[in-house]
């Protein structure tokens, strides 16, 4: 069955803020087809170093995301593991990973177009 939820647009992405196209603000995001919620790094133990973990992703898998968008902070400082894109990919999940501005850019092009989730570092 093909989920047909839309995922939310970022209408706005500043420094520490993302505004998402139904007025929510967060600092750091996950959207998923359907909905979205704050990003906490701390109920995963996520940190710059080692990154992003399988964990951090398991929401937008379970609200049956099929195009993953994950970002690298503005600066890049946020680590993607390469193990995390490789299981991901072997899941028959596509993934794209940039440095948040680009990301959020190609996210907004592809969330109409397919079941897409994207996980947004707002800060370095």
């Amino acid at each position: 069955m093909e989920n047909t939820t839309k995922s939310l647009q970022v209408v706005r992405l500043e420094w520490g803020e993302v505004e998402l196209e139904d007025g929510s603000i967060f600092k750091d995001v996950k959207i998923f087809p359907g909905g979205a919620r704050e990003w906490k790094w701390t109920e995963t133990g996520t940190h710059h170093q080692p990154g992003v973990q399988f964990e951090d992703v398991k929401e937008l898998l379970e609200n049956k995301a099929e195009t993953i968008v994950l970002t690298k902070g503005v600066l890049g400082r946020l680590n993607v593991p390469d193990e995390l894109v490789v299981r991901l990919e072997a899941g028959g999940i596509t993934v794209h990973v940039a440095k948040t501005r680009k990301a959020v850019q190609f996210y907004n092009q592809v969330c109409n177009d397919g079941v897409t989730g994207i996980l947004i570092h707002s800060t370095c």
